[in-house]
């Protein structure tokens, strides 16, 4: 798994996308949008499962990551404008709205969204079939039923299902980047959508943590998004301790449910790594503690 090989891939599609007469404003603005970037969790967990399938050629598992975090970068943009959470900065700088306009913004997250696309196109050369599932896989990942797309329109509902809502709105783009690493190397996807689920479930219960508790400072962007948007929080329905407890449980069920591959080890250990930035030891009797000194204040 080369970050750096898929950090050249991801600087390729912006280049590609921004030459033969691009409008400069948009090529600025598509540079600013995904790059630099943030842990490139998704698209990493893509080459991750597909290496754990027994892939050794990434080129093709390169593409679908590429096509992944683009989509994940077009969330960021839309999701921060005014018309939603109004977020003034992203990855500890302005959000791209705040730097190049509202009409910019939503033309950043279309083009980031058709460039995805390109990429997964590109993947043909590796046989038509398999593009055709990694076309569907990032599509659904994306879309209004199971996707991003929905999980944002969740928001705009007078009545929100927590489960759904997170779901759609942060599990399913690791759904799909699982699905995709394991088609990449040509092994069935759908069993490993049980693994990006339970991931994706695990980081929007990190996040709705962060925002509670975290500062903008160390995060990058704006906290305590939840209460002032009235955006459905597990903190607020579960309340902070069962947060955590529930985090656990996700991250443990996601490392049960890797499938049977050679890799599985090497990637419950990443789980491992990944589960321990997310939930560190004690991050539970740091709550406990701030809880006790808050009532004896």
């Amino acid at each position: 798994m080369n970050k750096d090989s898929l950090e050249r891939r991801i600087e390729e599609a912006i280049d590609r996308s921004s030459a033969g007469g691009c409008p400069p404003r948009l090529a600025e603005a598509l540079e600013y949008a995904v790059f630099p970037g943030g842990g490139r969790v998704r698209p990493l967990l893509t080459l991750a499962c597909a290496e754990a399938c027994g892939a050794s050629d990434l080129s093709v598992a390169e593409g679908a990551a590429t096509a992944i975090e683009l989509i994940h970068c077009a969330s960021l943009v839309h999701d921060d404008m005014p018309c939603f959470d109004d977020a003034q900065i992203r990855r500890g700088k302005p959000a791209l709205f705040r730097a190049f306009g509202e009409p910019m913004a939503l033309l950043v997250g279309d083009a980031l969204i058709t460039l995805a696309f390109e990429e997964v196109a590109l993947t043909a050369i590796a046989g038509a079939e398999r593009a055709a599932q990694l076309t569907r896989i990032v599509a659904r990942g994306l879309g209004t039923a199971h996707g991003i797309i929905g999980g944002q329109a969740w928001e705009l509902e007078d009545k929100i299902d927590l489960v759904r809502y997170h779901r759609a709105k942060t599990a399913s783009l690791f759904e799909a980047a699982c699905a995709a690493g394991a088609v990449a190397a040509g092994v069935d996807g759908e069993p490993w959508r049980q693994v990006g689920r339970l991931l994706g479930e695990a980081y929007q219960l990190a996040d709705d943590l962060a925002d509670a508790t975290g500062d903008a400072a160390s995060l990058g962007k704006p906290t305590g998004q939840d209460s002032n948007n009235n955006t459905p929080s597990a903190v607020k329905s579960l309340g902070l301790l069962t947060t955590v407890e529930r985090l656990e449980s996700r991250l443990a069920a996601a490392k049960r449910a890797i499938p049977d591959c050679q890799g599985r080890d090497g990637l419950a250990a990443l789980i491992d790594s990944v589960g321990h930035r997310l939930c560190p030891p004690d991050l539970k009797q740091r709550i406990e503690q701030a809880a006790v000194a808050g009532a004896a204040a």
